[in-house]
């Protein structure tokens, strides 16, 4: 596992200056080996996306794969296969959502998922992160995902897919495979982190959250004098 690079907190930092955050950014890193000098999880989650909330909190701290055995559908994006005794939850869970008419059977091979499988999966809020991230999540409201989503169209890191559905979890692997993911969330994902009904995320690769926060800088002052100009076009030219 790398060392945090020096301008990580930095970089935190002045994403938080630049737009305003209803909680911390989370870093996410993908390991090949259990990671030294972080706190392993403790306890049970209902699915991989809530450990998103408690490093949103905070807290720094890896997971196994058997930290994530809760949730079938997040374990299938994570490439993580369920121990033999819960491989029939996939089926049960998938059965489910085809009789809600929630998902098509036919759309499970489109979703998304790790190249392989993590030995451990580490958390962290942006500015604390003790590794290099893979993937950097963004809860955000509207407003906010638009100057993000700019700034990574600036960088040149946007992906160009449409905004993604559920699974949330699928964002992760689709930011790692394309660039950045605007993700809208899910039901499931809602009530696991808390996220709220007028919030969304934006994901970004690890490698690019540099070249995003550089462009962030100049989309944020381009789009205070674009909000003034269009507030006097609006008053001039609004006539009904």
């Amino acid at each position: 596992m790398s060392d945090t690079p020096p301008d990580c907190q930095a970089i935190a930092k002045r994403i938080a200056i630049a737009v305003n955050l209803p909680r911390h950014p989370v870093a996410v890193s993908f390991l090949d080996s259990i990671p030294a000098n972080v706190e392993k999880f403790q306890g049970t989650e209902p699915s991989g996306c809530s450990y998103w909330r408690l490093a949103a909190e905070g807290r720094v701290f890896y997971t196994v794969p058997e930290n994530h055995f809760n949730c079938a559908v997040g374990a299938y994006t994570h490439n993580i296969a369920l121990s033999p005794e819960r491989e029939k939850e996939t089926q049960q869970t998938l059965k489910m959502m085809f009789e809600l008419n929630y998902v098509k059977p036919e759309e499970i091979a489109t979703i998304p998922r790790l190249a392989k499988a993590p030995v451990a999966i580490v958390y962290a809020p942006l500015g604390s992160a003790p590794f290099v991230p893979d993937v950097v999540l963004f809860s955000c409201r509207p407003a906010v995902a638009m100057l993000l989503n700019e700034a990574a169209n600036r960088a040149g890191v946007t992906s160009g897919a449409p905004a993604l559905g559920r699974p949330t979890c699928m964002a992760l692997p689709a930011s790692l495979q394309h660039g950045a993911i605007l993700s809208l969330g899910c039901i499931g994902n809602r009530i696991y982190t808390g996220l709220g009904e007028d919030e969304m995320y934006m994901v970004f690769r690890g490698r690019d959250l540099a070249n995003i926060a550089d462009s962030l800088d100049t989309i944020v002052s381009a789009n205070v004098a674009l909000s003034a100009y269009a507030g006097v076009q609006r008053k001039h030219l609004a006539s009904m």
